[in-house]
């Protein structure tokens, strides 16, 4: 092994790591914003707080946390996690995603 190699295989893995990082990232968002569209689809259609949560945490899972609110005619689902994988753990990256539809016309609230 050559001195150029031992420098440089440090800033290889570290390049790997982040793209790893980066590649998860997306993931976790792309969970977020489906979960949070399905989320705000099923509270417009009118089904209970309980049933959306249960829609959110299937999507996004478990960690992910939601939050819920109707205003008038808009229902608004924002849901936010934490980037998994070792860097993760190291840097703590909240991704945030929220989704607001109007209410469906005769949609009733359970």
């Amino acid at each position: 092994m050559t001195a150029e190699f031992a420098v440089a295989l440090p800033a290889v893995v570290a390049l790997l790591a982040m793209l790893l990082a980066g590649a998860a990232a997306g993931g976790t968002q792309l969970r977020l914003e489906e979960s949070a569209r399905a989320g705000a689809r099923a509270l417009a259609r009118g089904e209970d707080p309980g049933r959306v949560q249960q829609i959110v945490s299937t999507l996004a899972g478990g960690t992910a946390s939601a939050t819920i609110s109707t205003s008038g005619e808009w229902s608004s689902v924002t849901v936010t996690d934490r980037v998994g994988g070792a860097l993760g753990a190291v840097i703590p990256w909240a991704l945030t995603a929220s989704a607001s539809t109007p209410s469906e016309r005769g949609a009733e609230r359970q």
